[in-house]
């Protein structure tokens, strides 16, 4: 048998061995790490979609593109019919013009020759109530004549009877001249003084609510035709010249192609070697030798395991993070569904090393 000093002096033989070896492992697998130059992912090709719609009820007049037109940001793309919309604008322009000339009325107040006008009405008016006045005072005379006739019995009850009548009749013809005074008084008064500021007010409010239905009625006219929101590639024409539509039913459907981006899951190892806006490469089976400029726009904050459609036997419990490679597709050559190949440079490659909107240089 082995001497218990023996087995110490295997036993610790045996411990350094051990650390030996898990050391080189160690050592090996760090070299390893920092010898890897870029992170390579697997993926599809994705786009966003734009439905373009009218914002109001019409028929269609024209519609300008077909499927698989390129188009600019702000092209005509289509147009409803306008005559209901045109006329809405033209009958709100009289509206504002007439609106306006009131308002300027009443803030130029009465003219010289209208109040003019008045003050010849009040003189005519006074006038009348002098000459009424003067016949009233006849009347008043004859029909006390008549009353001292009367009574001495020298004409008939029938005179004096008619001659009071005649003086009644002339004292409320004073009176009514007199109303007739004051009312023309009030009116050269008014035609001085011009209009209210209260009728100002409300007729250029009036004009406000005016000019606002005329711009409403603009904006509806503009909305007759459809421009694009941005570059892309019209992807399906849904309706046709003649159809009716509606603020919910689309017409057209734009794909934005430039950038696409790649849909790709990142291994929870490597989270800390990629970040935000770093730059990267993206490769397709379709064009063999040619790379894509692309950047990092995404990275989920939230981990997932391994989708089915990439997973394999090793990775099928491993965590991953959705991650958006965006990329540069100014020929229009990525096309929705694409797989793709990932190259993220992790050797002079910061965070948000590409400039912003880099496609918008192509």
């Amino acid at each position: 048998m082995l001497s218990v000093k023996k087995k110490r002096i295997i036993l610790l033989l045996l411990v350094v061995l051990l650390v030996a070896g898990g050391s080189y492992g160690v050592l090996s697998f760090r070299g390893r790490r920092h010898a890897v130059t870029s992170i390579t992912l697997y993926g599809n090709v994705d786009i966003r979609q734009v439905q373009l719609a009218f914002n109001d009820s019409e028929r269609i007049d024209k519609i300008l593109v077909d499927e698989g037109s390129k188009i600019r940001a702000g092209q005509l793309v289509a147009q409803l019919v306008g005559q209901r919309f045109t006329d809405a604008v033209t009958r709100s322009q009289a509206n504002v013009a007439a609106q306006q000339q009131v308002v300027a009325r009443l803030l130029a107040g009465s003219r010289p020759e209208e109040i003019a006008e008045a003050r010849a009405n009040v003189a005519a008016a006074e006038a009348d109530v002098t000459a009424a006045q003067a016949d009233l005072v006849n009347a008043e005379l004859l029909y006390r004549r008549q009353q001292t006739l009367a009574r001495q019995q020298y004409v008939s009850l029938q005179l004096r009877d008619d001659a009071q009548r005649a003086y009644l009749a002339q004292q409320a013809s004073v009176n009514a001249k007199k109303q007739v005074l004051a009312a023309r008084e009030q009116a050269l008064q008014l035609a001085v003084i011009g209009p209210r500021r209260e009728d100002i007010a409300a007729a250029q409010a009036t004009l406000q609510a005016d000019k606002a239905t005329l711009a409403l009625a603009a904006k509806e006219l503009a909305d007759t035709q459809l421009y694009a929101p941005a570059d892309g590639v019209i992807q399906n024409r849904i309706l046709e010249p003649g159809d009716m539509v509606t603020p919910q039913a689309p017409v057209l459907t734009l794909a934005l192609d430039n950038p696409v981006w790649v849909r790709a899951y990142l291994p929870e190892p490597e989270m800390g070697r990629v970040a935000l806006g770093m730059r990267a490469w993206v490769e397709s089976d379709s064009f063999p030798g040619q790379r894509f400029m692309g950047w990092i726009g995404f990275i989920s904050p939230v981990s997932e395991f391994t989708p089915k459609n990439v997973e394999t036997t090793q990775l099928r419990s491993q965590l991953v993070y959705r991650v958006r490679v965006y990329a540069c597709n100014p020929d229009h050559r990525l096309r929705l569904g694409m797989p793709a190949t990932v190259v993220i440079p992790i050797v002079d490659n910061p965070a948000h090393a590409i400039d912003p909107h880099p496609c918008e240089k192509d």
